[in-house]
């Protein structure tokens, strides 16, 4: 793991514990949470059209950075309650979608892999 994903979720475990808040934090309710957060980053951006996407990111871009801070916080926090090296997971992620998406099929378009 790398030195700043393993510092970061030792941050954010520490806090949590010092909390007594590890007897709530099962995958479960990680995952809930994650996907709650997510929908409150998201709510930034619905009913905006393509030409207002950049204005609305900039005017909130502290409460943009809030939602993605937490959503990032509670991926941290599951993979390592469940045992995951996240920087592992996500490299292994990178390397599979590279043999998905190869670039001789993928750049430019948003066609999923089992459609190019």
């Amino acid at each position: 793991m790398s030195d700043s994903i393993k510092q970061l979720t030792g941050r954010i475990r520490s806090f949590a514990a010092a909390r007594d808040w590890e007897q709530f934090h099962n995958p479960k309710d990680m995952a809930v949470a994650i996907a709650a957060e997510a929908g409150e980053l998201m709510q930034h951006f619905v009913w905006q059209q393509p030409d207002q996407v950049e204005t609305r990111a900039a005017d909130h871009r502290e409460e943009i950075a809030s939602e993605i801070a937490d959503v990032g916080i509670l991926l941290f926090e599951m993979a390592d309650l469940l045992g995951m090296n996240l920087g592992e997971v996500m490299e292994a992620k990178i390397a599979r979608n590279e043999e998905r998406y190869p670039v001789s099929k993928a750049k430019g378009n948003n066609l999923k892999y089992n459609e190019l």
